[in-house]
């Protein structure tokens, strides 16, 4: 169902709170990666541009709820913001019983996650959020699949409650994904683990037509197909379910395609020696660490035909350049499809970006479980309020 957008309201002079998610690294008061500050940026320059009176509210880290704490504070991001926007961001600390904000002014509120109840998405504490606006926007989809007070409690409650730019981006790149894509519709899903990803890969049986798998988790399907993976990080309890999905796809006519050569090491390290072996060839003490040249060359061909195609995480270890190979060839590969392609997740962010290849890529996600979790087909609490709202004619 579609949403209400933001761009589509007249904000003048009135009361904005966007939920944002500027939950960023933060280490000894600096920022380390303020990707997700950025991207938030649209949708602030345009409400500003109507002199809305702009209070913004995220979380940052896990702080206990209903006490203050320094390390938790968003004060690096306010000030960081603010060199963004060319503009002092004032952070506004005790922010519940009202903030005085002008028009065209913008307000930092303070760490959402010190407010008793937000994770729980006390009703109590959302109509309080909601009191201090006249338009709610959710411009935080990594934050979309959680119900708490400032994605989802809130929206039910403020006299508008619509979808920010970027929120509605990323619900509109999806769509387009997974609605009614382009096919083929390729796969790619690296990781450690099987375990983490287990759903995703059982519901994009049911999608794609073929499933690239890379990382821990194509370690798992290596083990199904009765191949050695030496000492390698792999979840043999998970071997049966491997061999689900493997007959699933094939059973529709899809391919999941396993390597055919390997990068591996006899240690996990910066300064581990890289050796390619064929897959049949992998010792009892090595470990798997990268897809090799051959594998690369053949999972890209099979990308250069796609007409979608959807990307969470890496192939191998690629922080340590001896094993980045294979995913700095996936990766040049997808940027070079004609394929409409998406990616998500935080180390495939990591990734595309090391590899300079963002600017070719169809749509990046800045979100990680949401991103999986639309992947899966489910419905993200903080997008169906928003769908009930707009279908409500009430925005």
């Amino acid at each position: 169902m579609p949403v209400l957008k933001m761009t589509d309201l007249d904000l003048r002079g009135k009361r904005v709170l966007v939920r944002v998610d500027f939950n960023v690294p933060v280490r000894d008061g600096r920022i380390g990666d303020d990707t997700r500050i950025r991207a938030a940026l649209p949708g602030i320059r345009h409400a500003l541009s109507q002199r809305a009176r702009l209070m913004l509210v995220s979380h940052l880290g896990r702080p206990a709820e209903g006490v203050f704490d320094d390390k938790d504070s968003l004060a690096p991001v306010a000030q960081r913001l603010g060199e963004l926007l060319g503009r002092e961001v004032p952070l506004r600390r005790d922010w519940l019983d009202g903030v005085a904000v002008e028009p065209g002014e913008v307000v930092l509120l303070e760490n959402c996650r010190f407010n008793r109840g937000e994770k729980k998405d006390d009703d109590a504490l959302a109509r309080r959020m909601a009191a201090l606006c006249e338009v709610y926007v959710n411009d935080a989809f990594a934050t979309a699949h959680r119900a708490e007070a400032t994605t989802h409690g809130v929206a039910k409650h403020a006299p508008i409650a619509c979808a920010g730019p970027l929120m509605a981006a990323e619900i509109d790149a999806l769509t387009r994904a997974l609605g009614a894509p382009a096919r083929p519709l390729v796969a790619i899903v690296g990781g450690a683990k099987v375990s983490t990803k287990l759903t995703i890969l059982a519901a994009l049986v049911e999608k794609v037509d073929r499933l690239i798998v890379g990382g821990g988790i194509a370690n798992t399907f290596m083990l199904a197909a009765g191949r050695p993976i030496g000492k390698s990080l792999a979840e043999p309890q998970l071997v049966g379910e491997a061999k689900r999905i493997i007959d699933g796809l094939r059973a529709r006519g899809g391919d999941v395609p396993l390597p055919t050569d390997l990068v591996c090491a006899k240690e996990f390290s910066p300064r581990a020696k890289a050796v390619t072996k064929r897959a049949a060839e992998v010792a009892a003490d090595d470990l798997i660490l990268d897809i090799g040249p051959a594998t690369a060359r053949e999972f890209a061909a099979g990308l250069a035909g796609a007409g979608t195609i959807v990307w969470n995480g890496p192939l191998g270890v690629f922080e340590y350049e001896q094993f980045a190979g294979g995913t700095r060839a996936l990766a040049q590969a997808v940027a070079g499809a004609k394929a409409y392609s998406i990616a998500g997740g935080g180390e495939t962010v990591a990734a595309i970006n090391q590899f300079g290849v963002a600017d070719r890529i169809g749509y990046i996600s800045t979100a990680g479980g949401a991103f999986l979790e639309f992947l899966e087909g489910r419905k993200l609490p903080a997008i169906e309020v928003l769908e009930r709202r707009a279908a409500s004619g009430r925005g």
